[in-house]
């Protein structure tokens, strides 16, 4: 598998050093880099070139969410992955208008952050379950009118897509559905893919969205 390079960015020692010791004995993933501030990222990450930005929120010079922005402009193949301590929708949210392309708590597990770095790595985007959790409830509470199309006409999907919309906007990730499903990985992400242009979307939150609205999911 090719090798992954991850650049660790938190203000507390002790994290970077407890996701360097959970990441140890990876043979696909290299830690190239490390910084506790903003500004050391931003000096760094010219020569660095990660593929996988491992990052903090709360950073005392450059709010996390700010950076996101400015890396995801300067750097777009430096992907970034959210690694915080809180759950405030509004964080979850900034983050990912920001150009987040993941979310986890920082009492996440070894596998679960292997499962994330992964599916980041290879263009997906990945959100542990509590944030999912999060999401699906912001969703819900700004719902008033079921809508059943897009502003475009959305086509109707298959029964298939149906379900996988279903287990997406329940926080299923690719994995977990495949293994739900009994279909590869492969299978569940062209699943996707025909269900976001079917029905005019662009990312697995829009996807969460439609599910609520439509009432294909309940919390």
């Amino acid at each position: 598998m090719e090798n992954i390079n991850i650049f660790l960015v938190d203000d507390h020692q002790l994290i970077l050093d407890g996701i360097k010791a959970l990441l140890s004995g990876v043979n696909d993933i290299t830690i190239i880099g490390e910084a506790t501030t903003g500004n050391e990222l931003l000096e760094k990450i010219p020569q660095a070139h990660p593929d996988l930005i491992l990052m903090d929120i709360s950073l005392p010079d450059i709010s996390g969410i700010e950076l996101t922005r400015i890396i995801s402009n300067r750097y777009p193949a430096s992907k970034i992955l959210i690694l915080s301590m809180y759950t405030n929708e509004d964080f979850v949210f900034n983050a990912m208008k920001a150009g987040a392309k993941g979310y986890l708590l920082k009492n996440t597990s070894r596998q679960e952050l292997l499962d994330a770095i992964y599916a980041i790595h290879s263009g997906q985007e990945f959100f542990s379950g509590s944030i999912s959790q999060v999401i699906l409830k912001s969703f819900l509470r700004k719902v008033n009118e079921p809508e059943t199309t897009n502003e475009n006409g959305a086509q109707p999907l298959s029964n298939r897509e149906h379900e996988i919309l279903k287990l997406f906007a329940e926080g299923f990730n690719n994995k977990e559905i495949s293994n739900t499903l009994g279909i590869s990985i492969r299978t569940v992400e062209s699943h996707k893919n025909h269900i976001v242009k079917k029905l005019g979307l662009k990312s697995t939150v829009e996807m969460v969205k439609f599910a609520i609205k439509n009432k294909i999911v309940e919390l």
